[in-house]
């Protein structure tokens, strides 16, 4: 997803605002966007590509397959993640598996429990290195099990595993040509096929 940083407004009469309260009003003013705080830094992301929306609703559909969206787990969009390296950090996740209660494990923000977080997944956009860096090190510190980055610019399918203080002890790089099989702790077997992904998710230039 592409995300730019966001200067921080006030009124020199008033008590400048939280981020939260910051990110609250950019919600309501900029309807469809995605708003988020990282590592203290308010970011605001456009709304989805046609190619982005289009491959995350194929890739929601190989977990659905697999059983991951009844039982224990849900698999669900833009559900947010409390993250544990700021006061007030919080990042919206493309697709993500979650225990079946994690409506019950909300901490602040409509951002649930890392806890209950058994994978997330990001499609890539204009800002890519924020999901293939500032993601990297956010998601780790919340120790989630699984990050899946499908990255569109340099056409690879990321799984990092293993969440340590600053990063994933396991980060695997797969190209087109290859199946990958997700760890099963996120709830079933998930195969996932990178060729169709990286097609499902490319960008396709407008019919002249």
């Amino acid at each position: 997803m592409s995300a730019a940083a966001v200067e921080r407004p006030y009124a020199r009469d008033r008590k400048p605002l939280t981020l939260l309260e910051q990110a609250d009003q950019l919600s309501e003013q900029l309807p469809g966007y995605r708003v988020e705080i990282l590592g203290g830094v308010l970011t605001v992301t456009p709304p989805s590509d046609w190619a982005h929306a289009k491959g995350l609703s194929r890739i929601r559909d190989t977990f659905a397959a697999a059983g991951l969206n009844r039982g224990e787990t849900e698999v669900v969009e833009g559900f947010g993640v409390w993250l544990p390296d700021g006061p007030e950090n919080f990042a919206i996740p493309d697709l993500s598996v979650v225990d079946a209660d994690a409506g019950e494990h909300i901490i602040d923000f409509e951002c649930g429990d890392p806890a209950v977080f058994r994978m997330v997944l990001e499609v890539t956009s204009g800002n890519y290195a924020n999901d293939l860096r500032t993601k990297v090190a956010a998601y780790s510190a919340a120790k989630v099990p699984v990050y899946v980055i499908v990255d569109r610019k340099h056409e690879r399918l990321h799984v990092l595993t293993q969440p340590m203080e600053d990063g994933y002890g396991l980060h695997s790089v797969h190209a087109a040509g290859e199946k990958v099989t997700l760890p099963e702790s996120i709830g079933a077997e998930v195969i996932l096929d990178v060729t169709q992904i990286l097609d499902d998710c490319r960008r396709r230039p407008p019919r002249p």
